[in-house]
């Protein structure tokens, strides 16, 4: 398994679950193309492009960082063209960036709500669709969405509507896509936590410090997608993968590593669907 000399293409990729990933394929000695809008630093998030093409580059691989508007195909097809022009081509398109608000119909402001669906759904249908020329070429290519698998409970939409349509609209374009491009060979996949994943989203929009202390490091999500990565994409895709069942299957037993603080209960996630159970011997629980 490696990722030595593939381009990755990574929305959202400064801080957090993105960088995570393209961090992870840098041990190999990939491309990493640094897609995000953080350029200047922020008074509250860290990180910006710069910082991750340096961590990135520090790491083993090469880095690209681009100042991208993921709403605007414009900023998003000359990402691309850069992207091409210095690596040669894209073999993995990553859809992590997302906007988030847990509100209510009544309390969600129509700008809210257009911004998540904007970056979200059609993000990631810009995003995508940019990279797949270059993909339709490459010689294992693979697109992953950081999003859930699509359960229509009602339970994921009576609390947060607008926030659910705008990530289920992302695992739409998983399920479009992989049967679309099927016979051409491209892999669409989406990868979703089963706890909560030590983030900004978390410390800020959802549960600060405290929150964190109950969530998993952002490396499950990096080694899950990792692994996803290394499969042949015509054999692997149209998945909606949980990061631990999958790195269970691969062969993980180490979950623990995982985890921010072993003495906290670990907090389940949005969206995953009741009838999917803990892998052998994995426990959400605090160790003793």
């Amino acid at each position: 398994m490696s990722l030595r000399g593939k381009t990755l293409f990574i929305t959202g990729a400064s801080r957090g679950i993105g960088l995570a990933i393209g961090l992870r394929a840098a041990r190999d000695g990939a491309n990493i193309v640094i897609a995000a809008k953080t350029a200047e630093p922020h008074k509250k998030l860290p990180g910006t492009i710069y910082s991750a093409a340096d961590e990135v580059e520090r790491a083993g691989g090469k880095a690209l960082p681009l100042i991208v508007d993921v709403r605007e195909p414009e900023s998003v097809n000359a990402a691309v063209e850069a992207a091409v022009a210095k690596f040669g081509g894209i073999d993995i398109c990553v859809n992590n960036a997302s906007a988030i608000q847990l509100t209510g119909t009544l309390a969600t402001d129509i700008r809210r709500y257009d911004l998540m669906n904007q970056v979200n759904a059609r993000g990631t249908f810009i995003v995508s669709r940019a990279c797949l020329p270059h993909l339709l070429k490459a010689a294992n290519p693979h697109v992953l969405m950081l999003s859930p698998p699509l359960d229509m409970s009602p339970r994921w939409f009576a609390g947060h509507v607008a926030y659910t349509m705008a990530k289920y609209g992302m695992s739409m374009c998983v399920l479009g896509m992989a049967e679309e491009f099927k016979n051409e060979g491209v892999a669409f996949n989406a990868l979703w936590p089963r706890t909560g994943i030590a983030t900004a989203a978390i410390q800020f929009a959802l549960a600060g410090e405290e929150g964190m202390r109950h969530c998993r490091t952002t490396d499950i999500i990096a080694d899950a997608a990792y692994a996803i990565f290394n499969k042949p994409s015509r054999q692997c895709t149209g998945n909606f993968f949980i990061d631990d069942v999958l790195l269970y299957g691969e062969g993980e037993r180490d979950f623990d590593k995982y985890r921010v603080d072993p003495t906290k209960n670990l907090m389940p996630d949005f969206f995953v669907p009741e009838n999917t159970p803990l892998p052998p011997g994995v426990s959400l629980a605090a160790k003793a």
